[in-house]
């Protein structure tokens, strides 16, 4: 079965915000986040259990490339 792809374009200081609210949706299975270059700078697979603990390391990583981004794409592989 084919996964389907949303793409968001978003600004540096958003895509915590916009990663959390995916998330919380719940029928994400992989989140990419490319550079204004288009380049992939973190890739990562959204699962039942990508909850709290787990979830607060990836989050701290995606400030990280937000603090250094002006601009960014969110590739959003969700199940179809």
């Amino acid at each position: 079965m084919a996964n389907k792809e949303e793409r968001f374009q978003v600004k540096g200081e958003d895509i915590v915000r916009k990663v959390k609210e995916i998330i919380k949706e719940g029928n994400a299975r992989r989140i990419i986040i490319e550079n204004e270059k288009g380049e992939r700078v973190m890739e990562f697979p959204v699962t039942v259990g990508v909850v709290g603990v787990v979830l607060a390391p990836i989050l701290a990583a995606i400030g990280v490339i937000a603090a250094l981004a002006t601009n960014a794409t969110i590739i959003v592989e969700k199940k179809k």
